[in-house]
């Protein structure tokens, strides 16, 4: 008996590639990370919004009794933010509820702090809300750290570039 050739079902094609240059991922990867796409811009920032959010900071912390409270403009002098609020607590607790009473104070000007933005140690909080940064310090911790005599108006100007050797 004589086998009869069996047709063959046709396979599905796979998907074919986008029309356009082939991509190398080899020499993509070892060109290193593509570059981010620039942000889209937002509405322009309120010029006043900053010294809203200072005021804020400063009332909330002579409400709590901080001590020695310090507002530094490092606007040019710091890459990382434009206002330092430095300000002393004497115990633990007044420090924790300075932190918490400044995050509702900034709320209520409209900032809302992300999780990652206070950030605590034995001594020392620091919260990061962008332009402004605030400092609650001990008194032995504000005395080692000494912020003012690095990033007050007497301090070397500036940070150094890409190259540059740093003046601080």
């Amino acid at each position: 008996m004589r086998a009869t050739p069996r047709s063959r079902a046709a396979k599905p094609e796979a998907a074919k590639p986008a029309p356009g240059p082939a991509k190398d991922t080899k020499a993509a990867s070892a060109a290193g990370p593509r570059p981010r796409a620039a942000r889209r811009k937002g509405p322009p920032a309120d010029p006043g919004r900053l010294d809203r959010l200072v005021v804020a900071a400063v009332k909330s912390l002579e409400d709590d009794k901080a001590e020695d409270v310090t507002v530094l403009d490092v606007t040019g002098r710091a890459s990382f933010t434009d206002r330092m609020v430095i300000a002393t607590g004497l115990a633990d607790r007044q420090i924790q509820a300075m932190a918490a009473h400044l995050d509702e104070a900034l709320g209520k000007e409209g900032l809302k702090l992300r999780k990652d933005a206070v950030q605590a140690s034995e001594d020392w909080v620091l919260i990061d809300a962008g332009d402004l940064v605030i400092h609650l310090f001990k008194p032995e911790a504000r005395l080692v750290y000494d912020l003012e005599k690095m990033w007050g108006p007497d301090s070397p100007l500036g940070e150094a570039g890409p190259g540059e050797v740093s003046p601080i």
